[in-house]
């Protein structure tokens, strides 16, 4: 008699043995193992430690560099204001509203517009001292700098010095982490370099702290980019001849944001001042160029000591000595300076230099061009006496130079006044909205307290808020008035944190929350 459960039973049973005998078999041929699915990935060395020991050194010591040096390295942000001339603008809800193609707002007259731009820099005391360019914060209406710890500050303008391309800002902070002063006379042509920047810009940026390496790829390089601004500058054109132009050149990666920042050597002393690129585009393509820091150390002195540069003067304009020249005047070799003239009442006129005059050293320090003798010039102190060492009619001969103080008119160092009002800190601009603003950013009716700018790297506009918003309330208190703005803010303390909750043309309402800066 057949039983339906026994054959189920029997049937199961001759299932099961089958997929154990399979699986017995497919593990025997390895089929049930890994590495079908999954790739055997090896992780042992390709190249042996011994072969690669000196890269991987060298690696060692670039990342070690760049941590001791990236503490001290800052970002700073400078606003800038300048007169922009009317038009047609951009009405900026049209870009939520409306697509690729916002409306324009009605023609409007010249107006003083906030420009932001940046660069980097180093703390060089604990207090605060910090070098930069003097391109990047020349000209500066407000100053903040970033450490890498995310803290802020604003800075006041110690002093620049635009015939070197040096300035000097300060915060106000103590027990900051500084670099060591290395001595750019003694780097030669093949040493390894570390540039360091803080480009980023809003409060973080991918770009934050950049560093690249290379190699000092020449010494003495004549640019002529600072003398050739300063002609360009009604304000700085006569000294435009007092421009000092002997940069390091180095083949690591130097771009406009990284203006300001350290050339360190490979014991993370900062050997130059990274300021400019040999470039078509602006961009990097090949070289980069540093201010030797003997040079900036110099300029930094004067501009901590009297907000201005008390530069030494000799007294003689020049060229350089060419072949034809060497071969001329009898000297050993194509080296030093040719004297064109010795400036009357001049220190070097007075102590008995003369037209044709070779200078080859000052101080047995060697002059071989015209941007070293300038260099070794202006590490002097008016005052100081020189001994200066120099072929004239083909015999060595020696005088002593006492300098004078160049005729170059003081750079006013203009102290950046701390801002008192917290919408100012902030970097918001409001005001009523009435009928004509009302109109400008597209909203139905007037009434109330509209957003009319935003400086670009303030606090506000990092937070996301938007020229033409309304403020409806600021920490849940129904804003009406500018009035009630000010009285709002001015209870904030440095520090708290501020919610804004804001609106739209087209009535829609959000919320930012912003931290009142220090």
């Amino acid at each position: 008699m057949f039983d339906p459960l026994k054959s189920k039973a029997r049937v199961l049973a001759f299932t099961a043995g089958v997929f154990l005998l399979g699986m017995g078999g497919a593990s025997l041929l390895g089929w049930t193992s890994l590495s079908l699915a999954t790739p055997s990935i090896s992780e042992a060395p390709q190249v042996s430690e011994d072969a690669v020991r000196p890269a991987v050194e060298l690696s060692n010591a670039f990342i070690s560099i760049s941590e001791a040096v990236t503490p001290a390295v800052v970002r700073i942000e400078v606003e800038r204001s300048r007169t922009v001339a009317g038009g047609g603008t951009i009405d900026p809800f049209g870009l939520f509203f409306e697509g690729p193609q916002p409306r324009q707002r009605q023609e409007e007259p010249p107006r003083e517009q906030i420009q932001t731009s940046g660069g980097s820099g180093f703390l060089v005391s604990p207090d605060g001292y910090i070098l930069t360019n003097d391109h990047v914060v020349s000209g500066a209406a407000r100053i903040r700098v970033y450490l890498q710890d995310r803290r802020e500050y604003q800075a006041t303008l110690v002093g620049t010095d635009p015939t070197t391309d040096v300035a000097v800002i300060k915060i106000d902070e103590r027990n900051l982490p500084t670099l060591s002063l290395g001595q750019s006379g003694e780097i030669r042509v093949g040493e390894w370099v570390l540039a360091v920047g803080n480009p980023g810009f809003g409060g973080g940026s991918a770009l934050d702290y950049t560093v690249t390496a290379g190699i000092v790829s020449a010494l003495g390089r004549p640019l002529q980019l600072i003398q050739g601004e300063l002609a360009r500058q009604e304000e700085w054109a006569e000294v435009a001849g007092f421009a000092i132009e002997d940069f390091i050149q180095t083949d690591a990666v130097i771009n406009p944001g990284n203006s300001g920042g350290p050339l360190v050597d490979m014991q993370g002393r900062v050997v130059g001042i990274n300021s400019a690129i040999a470039s078509r585009t602006g961009f990097y393509q090949g070289y980069g160029f540093a201010i030797p820091i003997d040079l900036g150390r110099r300029i930094m002195e004067d501009l901590v000591e009297y907000g201005e540069v008390r530069r030494a003067y000799l007294g003689i304009t020049m060229e350089p000595v060419s072949t034809v020249d060497a071969e001329y005047y009898g000297l050993p070799r194509p080296t030093g300076v040719l004297v064109q003239s010795a400036v009357d009442g001049g220190p070097a006129a007075a102590a008995g230099l003369q037209q044709e005059d070779v200078i080859v050293s000052i101080d047995d320090l060697p002059v071989e061009r015209m941007g070293q003798l300038q260099l070794l010039i202006a590490q002097r102190r008016p005052g100081d006496r020189v001994r200066v060492r120099l072929y004239r009619d083909g015999e060595p001969r020696e005088f002593t130079v006492r300098l004078e103080q160049a005729p170059i008119g003081p750079r006013t160092a203009t102290a950046v006044t701390p801002e008192t009002r917290t919408e100012e800190r902030l970097g918001l601009e409001v005001g009523p909205l009435d009928e004509a603003t009302a109109n400008r950013f597209q909203y139905s009716q007037p009434g109330g307290v509209v957003i009319r700018d935003l400086a670009p790297s303030g606090q506000a506009a990092r937070a996301g808020m938007l020229p033409g918003e309304r403020i409806l309330s600021i920490d849940r208190t129904p804003v009406n008035t500018v009035e009630d703005v000010n009285r709002l803010l001015g209870a904030a303390a440095p520090g708290d944190v501020v919610s804004f909750r804001l609106g739209r043309p087209d009535e829609s309402t959000r919320v930012v929350n912003v931290r009142i800066p220090s």
